[in-house]
């Protein structure tokens, strides 16, 4: 990035002076633009108050590190992921935002009043559509090569070997130079990957003692799950042994309270369902039901037999004795008849 604040400069009396580049005032358009169309890092500061190179605030607490101190490659990688991660963010941020759709062909976007009340625009310039016919566009000739018109006079000179600089004792420098450098960046990446393994160790074993602690944690909360839950269950029998305990009880009262009650009832119940019947001797129940009547049956049989016997017995016994008494009373009077 170009900064847009020259150096200062010493005056020839010694004094220091601010002198700035001038430049033109660039259009502002009214819209901002899209995110992914402005560049990273491509801002220019027109006052030194929004610059950030410039500090402000109290420089003695400050903590400036020296010149030779390399940064933290881990920090660094941290910012440029932090940034990278805000800039996606703003992207995702402004293609998600709502924005007018594009006009369509032969049409254009204007500016239209959105407020309450309307106002009548009076200063809009009238505009119409004027065509015209151009000739076809002609390819650009080839610009030819630029050529300095000659000036002056031509002078040559001869050169022998070793005139103007020895190769190997000028470079000599440069190559030192070179080889500290690469010897130096080499001890630095060396360092570096040292650093990083280890970092990698430590937090690698950060890492195994965090899982030793997970795996402890777990162990003690599986621990407690499972003496939670057995004290759980234990509190859950003893409460059924006590219920278990009150239900006995309550039985055993009322067996005791149904014993104590029923005690003079059931022989007033016994002997009313002796009486009734409900309660009876089944051999004696069988004599009733089962021989009493069959000897009944026969013996009213019997009993219908003889009675159908003497009566006819009877009514023999009175044919015989009527027949009798019509034969003598015949024969009464043929006596009287003779005597």
């Amino acid at each position: 990035m170009t900064s847009l604040l020259q150096p200062q400069k010493e005056a020839p009396n010694g004094t220091y002076t601010f002198a700035s580049r001038p430049r033109p005032v660039q259009n502002r358009t009214k819209y901002r633009e899209p995110a992914a169309e402005q560049s990273d890092g491509q801002s220019n500061y027109g006052n030194i108050m929004y610059d950030r190179r410039v500090v402000r605030g109290n420089t003695y607490a400050q903590h400036i590190l020296p010149v030779a101190a390399q940064p933290d490659p881990i920090e660094v990688q941290r910012q440029q992921e932090t940034r990278r991660r805000s800039v996606a963010r703003k992207r995702a941020m402004e293609q998600f935002r709502p924005r007018t759709p594009e006009a369509l062909e032969g049409r254009k976007h204007i500016d239209v009043q959105t407020e309450l009340y309307l106002e009548e625009l009076n200063d809009r310039i009238e505009d119409t559509s004027v065509e015209c016919q151009t000739d076809a566009f002609l390819d650009k000739p080839a610009t030819p090569l630029f050529i300095p018109a000659k000036s002056g006079k031509d002078v040559a000179t001869q050169i022998e070997e070793g005139e103007l600089f020895d190769f190997d004792m000028e470079v000599r420098p440069v190559l030192e130079v070179l080889v500290g450098k690469t010897v130096e960046q080499a001890l630095l990446e060396v360092m570096e990957e040292e650093e990083l393994a280890s970092l990698r160790a430590q937090q690698r074993a950060f890492e195994e003692l965090r899982n030793a602690e997970l795996v402890e944690v777990q162990r003690l909360e599986e621990q407690e799950r499972r003496h939670r839950e057995e004290k759980e269950r234990r509190i859950t029998q003893q409460r059924e042994v006590l219920k278990k305990e009150m239900e006995t009880a309550d039985k055993i009262a009322a067996r005791a309270f149904a014993q104590h009650y029923l005690a003079d009832l059931l022989p007033s119940v016994y002997t009313t369902l002796r009486e009734h019947g409900y309660f009876y001797d089944p051999v004696e129940r069988d004599i009733e039901t089962g021989f009493l009547p069959w000897l009944m049956a026969h013996v009213s049989n019997t009993l219908e037999k003889r009675y159908v016997a003497r009566a006819v017995l009877d009514m023999l016994i009175h044919d015989v004795t009527q027949k009798r008494l019509e034969l003598f009373q015949q024969m009464q009077p043929q006596d009287h008849s003779t005597q």
